[in-house]
């Protein structure tokens, strides 16, 4: 990658054909898609907040799914050190429901895997260095301002930059799209760690639906990668309590499916809440978490927006034009509006309803139901591996 100081020139003059704000995952696929796809490295610029090193070494885990894994394979940035995951367990406290989702019955050698963000990044970008799109960074965008037949992009050192399509990636939004989204606010906080077992199950991952929210398990390392969503007061408690109660609380929460829970890493909290439905405008595209922000349930805001990369890259290669995001907003429609759709319902059932609640009961029973309905569950598999195709 060819990345340009804030001080030289190559940033000052030159006019791109698509500006990509974000220099993460998804913002580095959706560069990498638009060259594999015959687009000219030097016509594409990304910009980050970030230097490189803060983003490769970020040590976060995100769940990416086989199909995501498979668009990764297109830009040669895949395989990369992750953990399979052979079988999602899904289930309900205290209630009799549970499916269990295995990738023997798709004929798939995995339904998904568990990397570190910076171990993707880092795939990213050396398979982008071969082809060297210009990288500015560290680098603030503080405004947009759209034009008949471009977008001048302003810095935060006060350069300006034109571009004919800019793509919003990941990050933060700018407030001009921020005030075109859906916002909604859970009243849930996830905890997230690493924690140990003494009873592993290799490469199943699990799905605990409690009275509060969601518990997600994902084989990590020597251990699992915990997603724990609570209500905050509770969430500011439990990151309170000293190591050997919380795993103790965790067990109760979990049951007894991984025997006892042994160590804990640092936790940490997030306020967990939704961005959604953003609006189109003619030269400026949200996608990833700027177009949709998710509740983690069912671990699906990456390859959400990795697909969201795949469409607008095969359609900009094809026609850098205003045209090509009103195609792409028509063709994403469906798979975000599902994916938004499933994920926002299980949120909410544990969110707004007491532990206890007819709704969440009958959540449990579903889980049941579909565990003996194949194209019931096929459907559900099919979602979380691929979204709606």
């Amino acid at each position: 990658m060819l990345d340009a100081a804030l001080g030289g020139s190559t940033a000052d003059a030159v006019d791109y054909d698509v500006l990509i704000c974000g220099a993460g995952p998804i913002g580095l696929s959706a560069a990498a898609l638009l060259i594999a796809r015959g687009m000219r490295p030097d016509r594409i610029a990304l910009v980050d907040a970030k230097t490189l090193s803060q983003t490769t070494t970020d040590p976060r885990s995100i769940a990416i799914s086989y199909g995501s894994g498979q668009i990764l394979q297109q830009i040669g940035a895949w395989p990369i050190a992750c953990n399979e995951i052979h079988q999602i367990h899904v289930s309900r406290r205290g209630h009799f429901g549970r499916t269990l989702i295995d990738r023997a019955a798709y004929d798939l050698p995995a339904l998904g895997y568990v990397a570190r963000y910076g171990s993707l990044v880092t795939a990213l970008a050396a398979a982008l260095e071969r082809n060297a799109p210009v990288v500015l960074r560290p680098a603030r965008v503080s405004a947009l301002s759209a034009e008949p037949d471009a977008v001048a992009v302003g810095l935060d050192d006060g350069k300006e930059i034109r571009a004919a399509i800019v793509v919003q990636a990941e990050g933060g939004l700018y407030p001009e799209q921020a005030a075109k989204t859906r916002r909604h606010t859970y009243d849930q906080t996830a905890i997230v760690a690493h924690v140990r077992v003494d009873a592993p199950l290799p490469e199943r991952a699990f799905e605990r639906f409690t009275g509060e929210g969601p518990l997600a398990l994902l084989p990590q390392d020597d251990g699992y990668a915990l997603v724990w969503c609570v209500r905050p007061d509770n969430a500011q408690r439990l990151l309170a309590l000293p190591d050997a109660h919380f795993m103790r609380e965790l067990g109760a929460a979990f049951g007894t499916r991984l025997g006892d829970f042994t160590g804990v890493s640092e936790r940490n909290g997030f306020p967990l809440g939704l961005n959604a439905e953003p609006k189109p405008s003619p030269r400026i595209v949200a996608i990833g978490n700027a177009a949709q922000t998710l509740h983690p349930v069912a671990g699906q805001g990456m390859n959400l927006g990795l697909r969201d990369a795949l469409t607008l890259a095969r359609l900009l290669a094809l026609d850098n034009s205003p045209a090509s995001l009103l195609t792409f907003d028509a063709q994403r429609r469906a798979d975000r509006s599902a994916t938004v759709g499933l994920t926002h319902l299980m949120a909410r059932i544990f969110a707004a309803a007491p532990d206890g609640a007819l709704s969440q009961t009958l959540l449990g029973a579903g889980l049941g139901l579909i565990d003996g309905l194949p194209t019931a569950k096929r459907l559900l598999a099919e979602q979380m591996m691929f979204g709606r195709r």
